[in-house]
């Protein structure tokens, strides 16, 4: 199985940085207006510290004198911050068998039941292959007392509707709050 990370914005440093002239902080956080980016770096060599490029996007950019290990180090904390608050977007998927049996119905609402109180939206999947395709309502019939046996315990919303596609019927849920 392969993970796709997302690109991190690449920091520029010291020699890295191109414009001529740069809005810069110093290290106790003041604002010390813009200078040139010789000057900057004079001023970052003198307190032994990095000229970082905070923002590119701004005329001129802004940099900060800073120690540039710590500096990525406090980034990489907030990325993770960030990223663990968008659990909520996260989605499982639960998988059930045109013949599935009403005890193996149970045991996959109590797993769907544990994604939802970890927050997480659950896409449940029937796949349908050869002839149980002819027998779509039948399925649907399925799918719909699973939910129902899903509702007993849970308070659910249902964020996608029950769509037919290629390989068989898919739903999106997830928790009511």
């Amino acid at each position: 199985m392969y993970y796709i990370y997302p690109l991190q914005k690449r920091i520029l440093i010291n020699n890295q940085i191109k414009a001529p002239e740069v809005r810069l902080i110093n290290e106790k956080g003041e604002m010390l207006g813009i200078v040139t980016l010789q000057q900057a770096l004079v001023k970052a060599h003198e307190a032994r510290l990095d000229l970082i490029e905070i923002s590119e996007k701004t005329v001129p950019p802004i940099c900060k004198i800073a120690d540039y290990g710590k500096f990525s180090y406090q980034q990489g904390k907030k990325e993770k911050k960030m990223g663990k608050s968008q659990k909520a977007g996260e989605i499982k998927g639960i998988r059930l068998s045109f013949a599935i049996s009403p005890h193996d119905m149970e045991t996959r609402a109590q797993a769907v039941e544990k994604f939802l109180k970890s927050g997480y939206k659950v896409r449940i999947e029937m796949v349908l292959r050869g002839r149980e395709k002819g027998l779509g309502e039948f399925a649907k019939q399925k799918l719909l007392k699973f939910l129902e046996v899903l509702k007993t315990t849970t308070p659910i919303k249902i964020e996608r509707e029950l769509k037919m596609e290629s390989r068989g019927l898919t739903m999106i849920i997830a928790k009511t709050t």
